[in-house]
């Protein structure tokens, strides 16, 4: 086990309102206790990296739930991970 930091960037497809998947998602990332920077295209989380890839998986599959139809829907999430140092959030990028 080491410490890993992951940015990750979630986009529900062809929904009107992105909220309901992307809220889930944070809320998931929470749950799992890690430290977490939100910014306005992603978010960063640090930690174990057993516990980050538990995570990670986690909100996809909550974000998944909230999209009308439950797991019908469809969406991509997009992770980069790194061993060392933080990852900088970019706003608006």
């Amino acid at each position: 086990m080491y410490g890993i930091t992951a940015q990750v960037s979630l986009y529900p497809l062809g929904e009107d309102d992105l909220s309901p998947a992307i809220d889930a998602a944070i809320g998931e990332l929470d749950r799992h206790g890690l430290e977490r920077q939100t910014g306005s295209m992603s978010t960063v989380v640090c930690g174990d990296d057993e516990k980050v890839f538990s995570a990670l998986l986690d909100a996809f599959r909550g974000a998944s739930r909230a999209w009308p139809g439950g797991h019908g829907g469809h969406g991509i999430q997009r992770v980069s991970v790194a061993r060392q140092g933080r990852v900088r959030v970019m706003a608006g990028r």
